[in-house]
Formats: structure tokens, C-alpha cells, sequence
């Protein structure tokens, strides 16, 4: 996986993991004056109403979205998942648990995406990559840890950790559609999600920030969610769900740092420690290979491409010009080997 093409799923997964990591100080740091509920609203309100934005201005005012209609119980899955539920338990938990600590446990995310598309979803698994959730698992467990078992003293962890396995369901949902525009896939949840949410903190009549804190709150939101959401989608085409995730686990340790300098959390060895395993838990993934002899089966599919070794095929005179460029086409039967990801061209079952 030398060549250019084959680095950009992890660059995708790099950024979209900076982006998210930086989000959860700041979003911790901003709950003094916001609700949970609001503040999970306003994070996916302001990426999808940044995107829509993006979208309006770069499509020259046309919102045409061209979702087909199979994809669309996949993508609202992943919206209730990933827009509903995720985010509200984030918040939850945030005010309960300290900013480094919720950053390092955000790791479990890259955990459950991965054990879900192994198991659920049936994507390859490698015993490297196994230990990598092993020595993750370890590090968050060394977290959570207080020494005293209570309900209280637990409730934050788990509050975040429930926000994980939300956001992995949300990942493997979405791994399905990826092939579809992420801008507007991340616009449409973060709309979605948004609305919701305000919408529910409206209902129980929850007290409104004023106009610094909310336009802070937004402006978090585009980044490190509608931002950070489209890279994600990007490496998801790329890479696959557990591969993703894993690249993606970088991004609690990209937190802890800025709570760390920035915010003054407070230090601890637990913390060192438990950053130890989950970096030893990253590099397993992020050091994977993966070559054998495949078969590509027969398919046609629209999605932006390039010409390479998976896309040898005519145009017709209604096909756009230029690479990489969006037209339906067909793919024949192929086999070959060489080394690959479980991206949307490598679906294929494992001996």
C-alpha cells in the first residue's frame, strides 16, 4: 500500500480523529454554561448548518441530494444512533467525569466499531488487530477504575462509554452509505440531529445559553462533528469500519493533550499508564497488513473514482470528464492479489 491512493483513507481517518480529539476540552469546557441537552444540539446543529453552508455556496445554490432510497434506513439508523443518542451521553457524561479521562475513554469507540464489524458485520479480522482492542480495553478499564465501586463513582465512565457504543453503531451504519456524497451525508445528520436534540431541550423547557457560549458551542460542532464527520465518511470508503476505527483512536489522545495544556486537567500516573496501553493498542492496528489473492464479484455502483486497477471500464458520451468524477458504472469479475483494506470494493469472504 505504497502508492498515493492507498494513503488516503488513514490521512481521512488522521484528520477526522485531530478534528474530534481538539472538540471534546473545548465542548467540556463550555458546559458551565450549557446544558448537556443544548450543548448536544448545538454541537450537530452548527456542523450541519456549517455544511449547509459548504454545500450551498460550492454547489452554486443547488441542494440536490441524491441518497438512494435503499440507503436511507442505514443512514437514519445512523443518525438515531450517532446524532441522538451519542452525543447526549457524551454531555451526560462529561459533567461527571474529568476532560482527559472522558478523552482517553473515548478510545472504547474505535473498540466497539471494530468488534461490531468483525462480529455483526463480518468484516476480516487479524490477531494483531485483536490485541489492539485488548491493550485499548486495558487502558480504559485503568481509567474507569476509581477504587471504590459505587454507582456514583462509575456513572460518569460509564456514561461515556455507553456514548461510544452509540457512536459504533452509528460507524458500521454509516459504513453502509459511505459511498454516497459525505458532505451531505454529514450535513443531513448533523441537521437532523441538531433539530432533535433542541428540539427535545425545548420540550423540557431546559435554560438557554446566551449567544457567546451557543456560537462557541456551534462553531465546536462544524468542526470537530460536521468536519470531522466527512473525513470519516471519506476513510470509511477507504479503509472500512474497523480499520477506521482504528486509525480514528488517536483522537482521545489528541484530547487529553489540549486538557491537559490548555485546560489544566488534573494529572495523574493512572492517566500515563492507561495512555501507554491504548497507544500500544493503536500502533497494533495502525501496523496491520493485509495481502492475499481475492475475487472481486461483478457489480455496478455509483461513487466518486479514479481510474486505477478497480476501475477499468468505457464511458458513454454523458459521463463526465476529468478524475476523479462521480457516473454509474460496472464493475466485471476480477482476481487478483495485492494489499488492501476491507474497502467498499473489498467485501469479500475470508478461508
Amino acid at each position: 500500500m505504497s502508492d498515493g491512493r492507498n494513503l488516503r483513507g488513514p490521512v481521512f481517518a488522521a484528520g477526522a480523529a485531530l478534528l474530534f480529539g481538539a472538540s471534546t476540552p473545548f465542548a467540556k469546557a463550555l458546559l458551565g454554561a450549557i446544558d448537556p441537552w443544548v450543548m448536544a444540539g448545538l454541537l450537530y446543529a452548527g456542523a450541519g448548518l456549517g455544511l449547509l453552508i459548504y454545500r450551498v455556496a460550492s454547489a452554486r445554490g443547488s441542494l440536490a441530494i441524491t441518497v438512494p432510497r435503499s440507503d436511507w434506513p442505514w443512514l437514519l439508523g445512523a443518525i438515531f444512533f450517532g446524532g441522538g443518542i451519542g452525543p447526549v451521553l457524551l454531555m451526560l457524561g462529561l459533567k461527571l467525569t474529568d476532560s482527559a479521562t472522558s478523552s482517553l475513554l473515548l478510545t472504547l469507540e474505535g473498540v466497539f466499531t471494530a468488534l461490531l464489524a468483525w462480529v455483526v458485520f463480518r468484516e476480516h479480522v487479524h490477531a494483531r488487530l485483536i490485541w489492539g482492542v485488548v491493550a485499548i480495553t486495558l487502558g480504559a478499564a485503568l481509567l474507569a477504575w476509581t477504587g471504590t465501586p459505587t454507582l456514583d463513582a462509575g456513572l460518569g465512565p460509564l456514561l461515556v462509554a455507553g456514548a461510544c457504543l452509540a457512536w459504533a453503531i452509528d460507524n458500521n451504519l454509516t459504513r453502509k452509505v459511505a459511498l454516497n456524497d459525505a458532505v451531505v451525508l454529514a450535513m443531513l445528520k448533523g441537521l437532523v440531529a441538531g433539530a432533535t436534540n433542541l428540539g427535545l431541550a425545548a420540550l423540557v423547557q431546559t435554560e438557554w445559553p446566551s449567544a457567546a457560549p451557543m456560537l462557541g458551542a456551534m462553531f465546536v460542532g462544524f468542526a470537530g462533528y460536521g468536519v470531522s464527520l466527512v473525513l470519516f465518511v471519506m476513510a470509511l470508503r477507504e479503509l472500512g469500519a474497523g480499520r477506521t476505527s482504528a486509525y480514528f483512536s488517536a483522537a482521545p489522545f489528541i484530547g487529553a493533550v489540549i486538557a491537559l495544556v490548555v485546560f489544566q486537567a488534573p494529572f495523574s500516573w493512572a492517566l500515563v499508564e492507561a495512555a501507554i496501553l491504548m497507544g500500544l493498542g493503536v500502533w497494533l492496528h495502525l501496523t496491520e497488513k493485509h495481502s492475499h489473492e481475492h475475487v472481486h464479484e461483478a457489480m455496478a455502483h455509483s461513487h466518486a473514482h479514479a481510474h486505477d486497477e478497480h476501475h477499468q471500464h468505457e464511458h458513454g458520451s454523458n459521463d463526465p470528464p476529468g478524475e476523479p468524477h462521480t457516473h454509474r458504472h460496472a464493475h466485471a469479475e476480477l482476481r487478483h492479489s495485492h494489499p488492501h483494506y476491507p474497502d467498499a470494493h473489498h467485501r469479500h469472504r475470508h478461508r
